[in-house]
């Protein structure tokens, strides 16, 4: 699935979308930031939970999670998923993890971070694509539940 499952999603959601696939790796926030030219802040780091069921969180990536603040909104500490659960419930690749063409419907969480950024630089479902996005149309595309749990790095 993969980029083939994004690239899908995004021809019936948002056809004026590009995916960007580069020769070069966007798997780090640092690696993607370097490759577009941005802030790292622009990079929305995606990060596959679990919280009594898979959950995907997008936040800025020059953020972290705020573990204080995430158990107060989800009342329970935050477990990352492992590299084969991630692949599993989402079908991309750690470093290559969308909030797009997912197997089957999750809960998707933005992190207020992105307010900061207008256009924002989500991965696309490899270790080297993501797609340029108006954050407003980025969190409409996935239906996302904004919420605060994070803090500066």
């Amino acid at each position: 699935m993969t980029i083939k499952s994004v690239k899908a999603e995004l021809k019936i959601k948002a056809p004026s979308l590009e995916i960007i696939e580069l020769k070069t790796s966007t798997a780090s926030v640092e690696q993607a930031a370097l490759a577009h030219k941005v802030h790292p802040g622009q990079i929305v780091k995606t990060i596959a939970l679990m919280v009594n069921k898979p959950i995907l969180l997008m936040m800025a990536g020059d953020m972290k999670i705020d573990n204080k603040k995430y158990k107060e909104y989800f009342k329970i500490k935050a477990k990352m998923l492992s590299s084969e659960e991630t692949e599993r419930f989402t079908s991309h690749p750690i470093g290559g993890v969308c909030p797009f063409g997912l197997p089957s419907k999750l809960d998707i969480y933005s992190d207020i971070s992105l307010i900061n950024y207008d256009i924002v630089i989500p991965a696309a479902g490899s270790r080297n694509s993501s797609v340029k996005v108006e954050r407003k149309l980025l969190l409409d595309i996935v239906d996302a539940t904004q919420i605060d749990i994070s803090v500066k790095k």
